[in-house]
């Protein structure tokens, strides 16, 4: 490992930048569903606001409801559970786990019912809509009164978490987003590991890195994605599997962001704006390159990996190239049934760019034990959890000892993990996920438009453009 993984002033003068690049101007105060001040203005509004008082503990057995969704973290969350009840042990917390959709619907569900639970993991693109619905505890009063020093995050990553001078988190982790390849199929299609770790990319031609994706597939009379004979109706292998399972929705954080917003192009123009940029040829571009992709035989058309999703698809060996976040890479390392590497994501028209993103634990205002909510939460995401957290490299924490940590476990592993924490270390390397209102709704209409363009059924410009007015109509 370098050396400057594990330098915390690199790290933090990185993120503090692209926070400062990404966090907009000075808009004015929201209301409940307008716009928000910007979130680097949070810390002097919360100064200057007096900090209600906290509720107090109680001695009396308490149990408290703590969701995740991601069942490669639950191991290592349930080992700081262990710990936190072990030292208090009139608190007794059960942890429920479920995949991504369910865990949504089951959280939104239960806030209106009145079971959602105690204390559950967050997410940027969610918070501030549960928020402005007044379903977030602002634990603000409880950092101001336990003294818990934000300064001990990574960067600004504490920020995110704040608006108008409340605070509805404390942060867990951040991620990137690498390229995962088969070792054996790109030796095979005649392509270097160091020819695919300097691959371009441009929504013209493809670059690059669209040659490589041709160099993979190749159909049943063994002719690859090259050649003038390549059989699109006949393919045996395609060259490359969009992540996830729903075409990326409208952030595409692992499926294509990192191709889109290397062309200049941004979801919004800084946080808690008030529209966003879909209807940007750059965008536009971008959705229909993937498109004629898996049009051409090339990608996996999204009606066959949308079944399965794409890390299942890669790890049993069908095809020999994805993408994916930090958070996979114990997955990756436990399931894939061939030697598989990762390598750094294309460079594009301005260079190499993934999603920063980072997850948080917040309060339900519907829990009858916030106190003890807060206990946990200020546990969970507290020194001591983050490097039980890093030592099971699953994830990177938002501290640094725990990064270190996590380093060690993913080298003891034997697993090089570079193509991520340099995307991180890369000056203008990252960008934020977008934080705005309405993300539910943003996704509702996003999400058919763009699955409308990659199926074949859309027209890229004429979708996008008139998917891009419902959001902005949000908003006004």
């Amino acid at each position: 490992m370098k050396s400057k993984f594990y330098t915390l002033t690199a790290i933090m003068v990185i993120v503090g930048l692209m926070l400062a690049g990404c966090g907009g101007g000075g808009s004015s105060a929201p209301a409940a569903e307008a716009p928000a001040a910007d979130a680097a203005a949070a810390p002097a509004d919360a100064a200057a606001a007096p900090a209600e008082a906290a509720p107090a503990a109680s001695a009396d057995a308490v149990t408290l409801e703590y969701w995740l969704w991601d069942s490669n973290q639950q191991p290592a969350y349930q080992k700081c559970v262990d710990n936190f009840t072990a030292a208090n042990p009139n608190i007794q917390v059960n942890i429920t786990q479920s995949g991504w959709d369910d865990y949504w619907n089951g959280i939104q569900t239960g806030m209106v019912s009145g079971t959602a639970p105690d204390v559950f993991t967050n997410h940027l693109a969610k918070y501030p809509e549960f928020a402005a619905k007044e379903q977030l505890v602002d634990i603000q009063p409880f950092v101001d009164r336990d003294s818990v020093d934000i300064g001990a995050y990574i960067g600004d990553l504490a920020e995110l978490w704040t608006r108008d001078g409340k605070r509805f988190g404390l942060p867990k982790d951040w991620d990137t987003v690498a390229v995962i390849y088969s070792k054996d199929a790109l030796a095979a299609a005649g392509v270097t590991e160091e020819e695919l770790n300097s691959a371009t990319w441009n929504p013209e031609d493809g670059g690059t890195f669209g040659e490589i994706i041709a160099k993979l597939a190749t159909d049943e009379a063994g002719n690859n994605g090259l050649s003038p004979d390549f059989d699109k109706t006949k393919v045996k292998q395609y060259g490359f599997v969009l992540p996830g399972s729903n075409g990326g929705g409208a952030y595409g954080q692992t499926e294509w962001s990192w191709l889109s917003n290397t062309t200049g192009w941004q979801h919004a123009d800084g946080m808690y704006a008030t529209s966003y940029n879909y209807e940007d040829p750059r965008f536009i571009a971008t959705i229909k390159w993937i498109a004629d992709e898996m049009a051409a035989g090339l990608i996996m058309p999204l009606e066959q990996s949308s079944s399965l999703g794409s890390a299942a698809i890669f790890q049993a060996g069908t095809v020999p190239m994805t993408a994916d976040g930090s958070w996979m890479i114990g997955d990756f390392a436990a399931n894939s049934t061939a030697p598989f590497a990762f390598a750094r994501l294309p460079i594009g028209p301005e260079g190499r760019k993934s999603m920063f993103n980072g997850l948080a634990d917040s309060i339900w205002t519907g829990s009858e034990h916030q106190e003890e909510a807060w206990q946990l939460v200020k546990y969970l995401a507290s020194q001591e959890c983050a490097d039980i957290v890093g030592s099971y490299g699953v994830v990177f924490p938002a501290q640094q000892s725990a990064v270190d940590l996590a380093l060690a476990a993913y080298q003891e592993k034997g697993l090089d993990v570079a193509a991520f924490t340099e995307q991180a270390l890369e000056e203008g390397g990252t960008f934020l996920f977008p934080v705005t209102d309405f993300a539910s709704n943003v996704g509702s209409i996003m999400t058919p438009a763009v699955q409308g363009v990659l199926l074949g059924q859309s027209d890229a410009e004429t979708a996008l453009t008139a998917a891009d007015k419902e959001v902005d109509a949000l908003f006004q």
